[in-house]
């Protein structure tokens, strides 16, 4: 399976022991805009949350659970944020995929290219029929991301998403391999 991908501007891996420090940097930097919309990056955010999801990641990419991607600059190696897919439905091969971006390299495009990154391993490497993006209806920056990924708009879910113990809209979005162009003959997107 490969693991590693980039389109040359950004790298995406999985995350690494050698990540603590620089997620925990990321994560640090990010809370003002990440934490209305994923609470895990709060303001008591420390090394040992940083250290504990990397336990997690590893773990889960071992079960097969979740795969979850650190996003590298491709040229400097710095840290950028992550991604991933996750909540499988193995009956009907579909997974949701999240991503966050450092707030020091937000608009520049990173979470799209991660965002189409992670989707082609999980057409190519996962073999899935779906992709869904779930975005708080609020969340205009991810929902730009997943727009600019070419990811189609099915629905606003009401009471979709719990955040901050609040209920909130969501927007459904999903990708499918044909949104990537024409398939082989074995029926694989050509990426």
């Amino acid at each position: 399976m490969k693991t590693e991908l980039s389109d040359g501007t950004i790298l995406i891996r999985p995350y690494r022991q050698e990540d603590i420090d620089s997620l925990y940097e990321a994560a640090r930097e990010s809370i003002p805009e990440v934490c209305p919309w994923l609470p895990w990056c709060h303001p008591r955010y420390s090394r040992e949350d940083s250290s504990a999801w990397i336990r997690w990641c590893e773990k889960a990419w071992r079960t097969g659970s979740e795969y979850n991607f650190a996003i590298f600059d491709a040229k400097t190696g710095r840290f950028l944020g992550g991604c991933g897919l996750n909540q499988f439905n193995r009956m009907h091969p579909l997974a949701n995929l999240g991503y966050w971006v450092r707030s020091s390299s937000t608009g520049r495009g990173v979470a799209t290219a991660a965002t189409l990154l992670t989707a082609r391993f999980g057409f190519e490497e996962l073999r899935l029929n779906r992709i869904e993006i779930v975005v708080a209806l609020g969340n205009q920056a991810s929902r730009r991301v997943a727009e600019k990924a070419g990811a189609k708009k099915e629905g606003v879910l009401r009471r979709r998403l719990l955040i901050h113990g609040q209920a909130h809209e969501a927007v459904l979005y999903s990708l499918i391999p044909e949104d990537f162009g024409p398939s082989d003959r074995a029926g694989r997107s050509l990426f």
